[in-house]
């Protein structure tokens, strides 16, 4: 499915990333591919996947969506508002910068790796990680269609 954009080994190592950086957190890092955007603009397809993914229930309302449409050359970073109103628009935007960065030379899944690490970084600073808070969300990637 998505072997073309990150290979088996490369999709592990991104969720290796996103397991360490919940071990810091009560946050949650969901990551979702897919070929093509649906012909939505990508913020409008990442907030229909954030809602599919049931990403609005966490109790802290601390979920982060990374959304990419490999095929379509698109991708938005959706916090929910717990994170996002702590970080706001800039950082998602430094994020996205980033991650188009490492795409662009040839490197998805290590901007993939170095933007987990960020958001869980800024996670663990407004959501550290607590005695009785699970993992609501699992970290393996999730793909469409």
């Amino acid at each position: 499915m998505s072997a073309q954009f990150l290979s088996e080994a490369d999709q592990q190592r991104v969720v290796e990333a996103i397991r360490q950086a919940e071990l810091q957190t009560d946050g949650e890092i969901k990551i979702h591919l897919e070929p093509q955007s649906s012909n939505l603009l990508p913020l409008a397809r990442a907030k229909e996947v954030f809602l599919q993914l049931n990403l609005q229930n966490t109790k802290l309302r601390s979920a982060v969506l990374i959304y990419i449409a490999y095929q379509d050359h698109q991708l938005a970073i959706l916090g929910d508002v717990g994170i996002h109103s702590q970080v706001g628009d800039s950082f998602w935007q430094q994020e996205k910068d980033s991650l188009i960065s490492h795409f662009k030379a040839g490197d998805p899944a290590g901007g993939l790796v170095r933007v987990v690490q960020d958001v869980g970084e800024k996670l663990a600073a407004f959501f550290p990680k607590s005695v009785n808070n699970p993992d609501e969300i699992s970290n393996d990637l999730s793909f469409g269609e």
